[in-house]
């Protein structure tokens, strides 16, 4: 099996591919110089491969790496977030109603 995580701009998500079938993506909105992640989803049929954890991973990595500030309104980002503190400094919690 082929993972790889690209983002789609045009979508405004980054995906997940198991060699050549979507497997899941993470929903994003960009706002200045922020990233908000407000929903991610992997298909049933992929389910515990970790292939979520690798797309968070990868999201993450990009936006890092692009000088973003990563909003997690996703749950699923935001607990991974609090369990890889690398992410920290590059965090800022969503306000209560923000979306």
């Amino acid at each position: 099996m082929t993972v790889r995580v690209v983002n789609n701009p045009e979508q405004s998500r980054y995906e997940v591919w198991s060699d050549d079938a979507l497997a899941g993506f993470s929903a994003y909105r960009e706002r200045a110089e922020r990233t908000i992640f407000t929903h991610t989803e992997v298909d049933d049929a992929f389910a515990g491969k970790g292939l979520a954890k690798v797309l968070a991973r990868h999201a993450l990595d990009d936006v890092v790496e692009r000088g973003r500030v990563i909003v997690p309104v996703c749950p699923f980002i935001a607990a991974y977030v609090r369990k890889n503190s690398q992410y920290e400094i590059h965090v800022s919690w969503p306000e209560s109603g923000e979306s």
